[in-house]
């Protein structure tokens, strides 16, 4: 039992640093800015319910899915990293580029699966952390990295619906400070996932 409760409370600690939903909610009320309520809760469940079914998804049959398609996850780190980078950029240069638009007609599509639920809740670091905590892991073990990332997903979920209250508090022009902030440690976490891939393909890590 008590091994269990470590277990926890390490996979608790790793998906909250990965999935931190304080963070990201300044990503959420970037990407919304000007979106009605309704677009922001339909946005809001889509991306987190998505991010949901993808972790899960990658828990269970991860390991096959990345051998079927021939997957690396330096590749998948690379690849995630140039994603992520891409994102910071433009919350920096206060861009609302085609997949942050919030007057397509298609809005819940374009952002709630992504930018947000992949790769910003559901991005290489979440999906390569969840794989790491089952790897060689019994039943129970699988069963509680679903249940905590589940338990992520609900806090992620109300941090977002509260978005607009913390808004209101704090100010727009403190929201959009951080979220210039937000903007470039993202795009630094975008380059570390670039680096980090490059020296797993070269194994320059110690």
């Amino acid at each position: 039992m008590d091994n269990l409760i470590a277990f926890s409370i390490a996979v608790f600690t790793g998906f909250f640093a990965i999935t931190n939903p304080i963070s990201n909610m300044t990503v959420f009320v970037s990407l919304t800015q000007g979106a009605s309520e309704k677009a922001k809760a339909s946005i809001n469940k889509r991306a987190n319910i998505i991010a949901f079914i993808i972790i899960t998804t990658f828990v269970l049959l991860g390991r096959y899915i990345f051998q079927l398609f021939n997957i690396s996850i330096p590749a998948f780190k690379i690849t995630g990293g140039i994603l992520i980078f891409y994102i910071g950029f433009e919350m920096l240069q206060s861009k609302k580029s085609n997949v942050k638009n919030i007057k397509d007609v298609h809005i819940d599509e374009n952002i709630a699966v992504s930018p947000l639920a992949i790769p910003i809740l559901a991005g290489p670091g979440t999906i390569v952390t969840a794989m790491n905590f089952v790897s060689d892991a019994q039943i129970i073990h699988i069963v509680l990295v679903i249940a905590i990332f589940g338990l992520m997903s609900l806090l992620t979920f109300f941090t977002f619906r509260l978005s607009d209250v913390i808004v209101r508090i704090v100010g727009n022009n403190v929201i959009s400070v951080i979220g210039k902030i937000m903007g470039l440690i993202i795009a630094i976490i975008g380059t570390g996932m670039i680096i980090e891939g490059i020296k797993i393909s070269f194994n320059l890590i110690a």
